[in-house]
């Protein structure tokens, strides 16, 4: 079974992921990739409290890489891969400007 992540930057601008489910990483595995992600890139925590949750991870990454991070096939894909896998969903939006996942 497929796995679909869209990624909406803004209107026009989307893009679609697609990773067999076989590919899908491990709840685990995909959190840590999330973490290292998230780090690298300099994101920063959404909320006051400076809790962090896997949503937020997915999110920022989203917005940090952008549009042309994308365009990287190996990056694409393991962002598709660890996304699916951190939420175990078949269909999974990505709205960075409107900072939403939907499911």
């Amino acid at each position: 079974m497929r796995k679909q992540v869209k990624l909406v930057f803004g209107p026009g601008k989307e893009i679609d992921l697609a990773v067999e489910a076989e590919e899908v990483l491990s709840f685990e595995a995909s959190r840590q990739w999330l973490d290292e992600q998230f780090v690298r890139l300099g994101c920063e925590p959404m909320r006051g409290s400076g809790k962090v949750l896997v949503a937020d991870k997915i999110l920022g990454v989203a917005a940090a890489l952008g549009p042309e991070g994308f365009k990287d096939a190996a990056v694409a894909l393991d962002y598709a891969r660890a996304a699916s896998g951190a939420l175990s969903k078949a269909l999974l939006r990505v709205d960075v400007p409107k900072q939403t996942l939907s499911y």
